[in-house]
């Protein structure tokens, strides 16, 4: 099977299986910055992103804060996603070839906001959309209202071109941000005032865990 080949027959099992977003990334000049033995990442030279969209009608629910609702459903796609790279990986490792699986939300440093490999950059390179003010992923249709897991893999397939597109005069997320973590730049993102957000959210019982949402609820693409 041909490069081609590969690429429609896996996007095809994805999209079969209910994920809404799939792109393929070269990772051979950026594996080097991956939190993962280089040993394991050795034949890696690809990433395959998907993607799945949240609940619209879970995030409009939120004003300045997360609900119990959404952290509920947050947890619930990414365990799906993480089922999905699995199976993937499964099916890949049968036609002969590597594939390893990086969980949906594994945070390394949660401080810095790092993890074994940032999903949002691997996306970006996948064509699935462009670093956004708010510093996540921005999808054309969805907005940011998606989570994205990855498969690394050896596999000969297509691969995807970046987004040449951004933001535009789109400014949603930076007058929601309930912190003021949100600049005019992806770069200026503060992440130390998005980090202590989120710990007040947690001390305040509003969810178990570091997780906000209120500018993925804003931003929402044009489908």
């Amino acid at each position: 099977m041909d490069k081609n080949k590969n690429y429609l027959v896996l996007k095809k099992i994805c999209f079969k299986e209910g994920l809404d977003l799939f792109g393929v990334a070269n990772i051979s000049e950026i594996k080097n910055e991956f939190k993962i033995s280089p040993k394991t990442l050795q034949n890696l030279d690809k990433a395959i992103c998907l993607g799945l969209r949240l609940s619209q009608a879970i995030l409009s629910e939120m004003d300045q804060e997360p609900t119990k609702l959404y952290f509920h459903h947050y947890k619930i796609i990414n365990s799906f996603l993480d089922q999905a790279a699995l199976k993937l990986g499964n099916i890949i490792q049968k036609k002969g070839y590597s594939a390893l699986a990086i969980p949906a939300t594994q945070i390394i440093d949660w401080e810095k906001n790092t993890a074994h490999l940032s999903h949002r950059r691997l996306g970006a390179l996948a064509g699935l959309g462009w670093i956004g003010r708010n510093n996540l992923l921005v999808n054309e249709k969805l907005g940011s209202q998606f989570r994205l897991v990855s498969i690394l893999t050896d596999m000969p397939l297509l691969i995807d071109k970046p987004s040449k597109e951004d933001c535009g005069n789109c400014r949603l997320c930076v007058k929601i941000c309930p912190c003021g973590a949100i600049a005019e730049s992806p770069a200026d993102f503060d992440y130390k005032k998005c980090f202590d957000q989120l710990k007040s959210f947690q001390t305040q019982r509003q969810v178990e865990q570091f997780v906000c949402g209120v500018c993925v609820n804003m931003c929402r693409g044009k489908g």
